[in-house]
């Protein structure tokens, strides 16, 4: 899902007459704190009969800046453009993000916005936000070249979520550690991921345990384990599943890790089916296991700790 108005660069917007609301962040994960910024944007034009759109950067800063080392983003591009415009935006604006976007100034970036959104009005942003070259400016220059240039700003704090602060830092560190149910907790929702279904070994059928191999290539990877998970296919039905993300070990070690999904009812999810993953509780790591029929032993256990996770017992 998309927004009714999507642009790549902010010389490129054409809009509507009206006042104009504007969010600024990255994004990375729509969070609860990133929802709470948005959804004041919205709010704010839906009150003053304005539009409300979301500016963000493409590709990450940290891919130009840092090539070595970019950041491990949370969603992919299109799982992000489909959290965005589930919370009632009129706009999207991926600013194509390059070496020469990154030398514009802070007032520069100001003026930018003002002559290409001429209807702007207000700009919302987290209350650590920088922009301009060198991250330079912070919310107090923005608050000074906002006065000049006309429009107001709008600084929202920081989000906790049961004393935990909320941002994509530590919920990217909660993933990767396996702590899913907590990442949860931060983001608001349940973290996916969006694949392919397609052809395996097939060794599953072969012990009573038919699986579906997800094709799923994450910038960032969750720990390597059993989860309780529900998976979704064409149809829109949401089963309940257990799945294993990792090498499997007992089998082969390839050092590719594979996301495979065994539903726990019968399903008629097949081979070339577009399905979303949400990961819901880690179960446990991922074993080598002696052989086959200690593994068979231990997929049964996962399917009942799962329903249980799932309370689908």
């Amino acid at each position: 899902m998309k927004p009714p108005f999507q642009f790549d660069d902010l010389a490129a917007v054409a809009l509507p007459a009206g006042p104009v609301h504007l969010a600024i962040g990255m994004f990375d994960g729509v969070h609860r704190g990133h929802r709470a910024v948005i959804e004041s944007a919205v709010q704010a034009a839906r009150r003053g009969g304005g539009v409300a759109g979301v500016l963000t950067f493409e590709p990450h800063p940290s891919v130009v800046l840092r090539p070595d080392q970019p950041t491990k983003l949370l969603l992919s591009l299109d799982a992000k453009r489909a959290q965005l415009a589930g919370l009632g935006i009129d706009f999207l604006v991926e600013q194509r993000f390059t070496k020469e976007f990154a030398g514009t100034t802070a007032a520069g970036f100001v003026d930018l916005l003002k002559r290409c959104l001429p209807g702007l009005q207000a700009v919302y942003v987290g209350d650590n936000w920088r922009f301009g070259r060198g991250r330079a400016g912070d919310v107090s220059v923005l608050l000074t070249e906002a006065a000049r240039a006309g429009f107001a700003v709008f600084s929202l704090p920081g989000v906790t979520h049961q004393g935990t602060p909320v941002n994509s830092t530590r919920i990217r560190e909660l993933i990767a550690g396996g702590e899913i149910a907590a990442a949860n907790a931060l983001l608001g929702y349940s973290y996916f991921c969006d694949g392919v279904v397609e052809r395996g070994k097939q060794l599953g059928r072969t012990i009573g345990f038919p699986t579906l191999n997800v094709r799923w290539e994450p910038a960032l990877r969750p720990k390597f384990g059993i989860y309780a998970v529900w998976i979704t296919g064409p149809d829109g039905r949401r089963q309940p599943g257990a799945a294993s993300y990792g090498v499997r070990p007992t089998i082969e070690d390839d050092g590719h890790p594979l996301l495979e999904v065994y539903v726990l009812e019968p399903t008629k999810i097949t081979y070339g089916d577009a399905v979303r993953v949400e990961w819901i509780e880690y179960l446990r790591p991922e074993a080598k296991f002696a052989n086959l029929e200690e593994l068979k032993a231990q997929i049964a256990k996962d399917c009942d700790a799962a329903r249980r996770a799932l309370k689908t017992d």
